[in-house]
This record gives structure tokens, sequence and C-alpha cells, in this order.
């Protein structure tokens, strides 16, 4: 899962062209470390935020168990930045690059995709939210939700676990690369990762497109039928109290048309450039023979730019909470003493919000 060790899948070829086709260049060593020094800043003092918050809400719905899983994911990769700092700008000793590669950077790709498959969860459910906006739950539905977040990091730590273990070898140069500590059966066991979390993130990408195009034509066809209402209500009533019906509904519906895709901006800002990015950029160096150095620094430097944007998930993923968790925003504006009018200062709604969650029962 660690995407750094594709350096090394054919590590004589790139022992030989190291000294003629360095990465070390102002983007690596100085850009990305300060962005992601501002991300660790920014994330972990949201996502401790976030953790203080959600420690005092109950699980009584799927989307809450899933959040609190995400906010999780988020605080383990926003604890892997200052070593990715490190690595990055040359700071770091050996022993603190072998345990990036080892460990951290591990982690870090474990907790993304995490967060992507529970993004398709939460798809799912205001999916379900939308189509079926009366139908509760129960003890047993969340105790399923539980045991299935707990199947989710299982199954993924299983993948990642076998990255760090054949991590063993020892470094026999101060300019090693991650694939150079790897075994031989690590080198093929990170193939097989890298393929399994592609097939994670287009399963979901299918996943969160269909559940949100089933959401947009539900929304459409309330907002018609709203619409078809309004008219024949119109037609029986004066007109001055039919714009007062108009007026107090439009805020409403532009609300719940916003918010709701908040989880569908998120997951394309910040995953789909990635991965789209990593397919020639693991053929770039996995087949090396096909291109030349400034190609492979060109789809490095792609990777590594479209890395970052997946960072910024954690940093994103508190608006999520915000905006379409009416508990964390509530429990949030109550450990903040804020008055509970805040929300609609904030976003200019004078009715209050109706977001997903809002809308329907939990």
């Amino acid at each position: 899962m660690d995407n750094t060790t594709e350096f090394a899948l054919t590590p004589v070829n790139h022992n030989l062209t190291n000294s003629s086709c360095s990465r070390d260049n102002v983007l690596k060593t100085v850009v990305f470390p300060v962005l992601y020094s501002i991300l660790f800043l920014l994330g972990l003092s949201l996502n401790g935020l976030a953790v203080w918050v959600f420690f005092s809400i109950p699980s009584r719905s799927h989307f809450i168990i899933y959040l609190k899983n995400i906010v999780v994911a988020d605080v383990l990769m926003t604890l892997t930045f200052p070593f990715k700092v490190l690595s990055d700008s040359n700071m770091a000793s050996v022993g603190m690059r072998v345990f990036v590669c080892r460990v951290s950077s591990v982690l870090f790709y474990l907790t993304m995709y995490i967060s992507i498959l529970f993004f398709g969860l939460i798809s799912i459910d205001r999916c379900r939210k939308t189509l079926q906006p009366f139908k509760g739950t129960n003890a047993a539905r969340l105790a399923h939700r539980k045991l299935l977040s707990g199947a989710v990091w299982g199954s993924l730590l299983a993948l990642s676990l076998p990255n760090m273990a054949l991590t063993s070898r020892s470094p026999t140069s101060a300019n090693f690369k991650c694939g150079d500590l790897k075994t031989a059966a690590g080198l093929r066991w990170h193939e097989v990762v890298n393929h399994v979390c592609q097939v994670i993130f287009w399963g979901n990408l299918v996943t969160v497109t269909i559940c949100y195009a089933l959401i947009t034509k539900e929304l459409y066809s309330s907002y018609a039928r709203s619409k078809a209402c309004r008219a024949g209500g119109a037609k029986r009533r004066a007109g001055t109290d039919g714009g007062t019906v108009k007026g107090q509904r439009q805020p409403r519906r532009k609300s719940v048309s916003s918010n709701v895709f908040l989880v569908l901006a998120v997951f394309f800002v910040c995953f789909a450039p990635f991965h789209f990015a990593r397919v020639p950029y693991t053929m770039s160096q996995t087949r090396g023979h096909l291109f030349d150095c400034n190609l492979k620094l060109f789809f490095f430097q792609l990777k590594e730019s479209t890395l970052w944007l997946s960072s910024l998930n954690a940093l994103l993923d508190p608006l999520i909470y915000f905006f379409l968790c009416k508990s964390f925003r509530t429990t949030l504006f109550k450990t903040l003493r804020l008055p509970p009018g805040t929300y609609s200062w904030l976003t200019g709604s004078g009715s209050g919000p109706n977001t997903a969650e809002d809308q329907t029962p939990t």
C-alpha cells in the first residue's frame, strides 16, 4: 500500500540512473514539505476538535458510525505528515527514513483507503435516506454497521501488515529507496496490494457515482412535485399567500441540494486525481525502459501533487461533519457555547438548516 516503494520495482535500472535523474528539486524538498506542514497544523487542530465532539455523541445512526471511523482515519493520517516532511526535505536520518518506509507510509495509505471505503458506505447510506426517508434504524442494524466497520479496518490491516513485515532489509547506502528495503516476497506483495487498492477505489467510484445519480434524480423529482403543488395551490389561494409559501420553501430546497453533495465533492477533489495519475506513474516505474528521465520526473511530480490532494481530505472532512451531521453541529455549538442560531447566521439561511441527516430519521 506504500506507493513510494514503486520506485524500486526495477532496482538495477534506477541505481544506474539515480545520479542523472534526481528527484531532489525545490518542489519535493521545499514546496511539498511546507504544504504538508500547513496540513498537519490545521488538520491536527480540526480533527482533534472533531474527536472531542464525536466522543460526546452516541452512535445512534449509520451515518455517525461511519463519520467516527473517518475521523479516526484522518487523525492517524495527519500524524504521518511530519515524517513525510522530514523525509522529503532530506532532514531525516537514515533510521527515520527506514521508519517512513516500513511504517509511516504504509499507515498513510491504509488510512486513505479506509476513508475511501467509508465514503462509499456513506454514499449508500445517503442514497437510502433519500429514497426511503421514513425508514428508521434499530439496535440490530447499528450493531451490523459496527461489525462492518470493524471488518473494513481488519481487512485493510491484513493487507498492510505484510508490507511492514516484508520491508525488512537493511539499507546498503544513504541514497536508498523504500523498495530497496523490501524482500522479493515484499515486492510481489506490494504489487498485489496496489491492484487491490485500485479495485477499492474504482469500485467505490462507481458506487458513489451511482448513488449520487439516484440522489440527484430523486431531488429533481421531489422539486418538480413540490413545484407542481405550489403552482396548484397558487390557483386556489391569493397570490400573496402563495408567494409566502414559495419564499419559505425555496431556501430549504436549496440547502438540501447543495449540502448533500459535499461527500461527492470531497471524494472527487481528493481521491480521483491521485488514482488517475497513479496509472501512468506506476507504468513509468515498472516499465522504465519506455520512459525517459524527464517523463519519469513529470509523472513523479504529478503523483506527488495529487497525493497532496488526497492528504487534503483530512482537512476537508470536518466540513462534512459540520454541514451534514446535525448532532455534530449541535454538540460543537454547546462545547463552544455558541447560540443555536449560529448555523443560520454562518450560512445565511433564515429558516435554519435542512441537511441530509436532518430531513430523514436516523
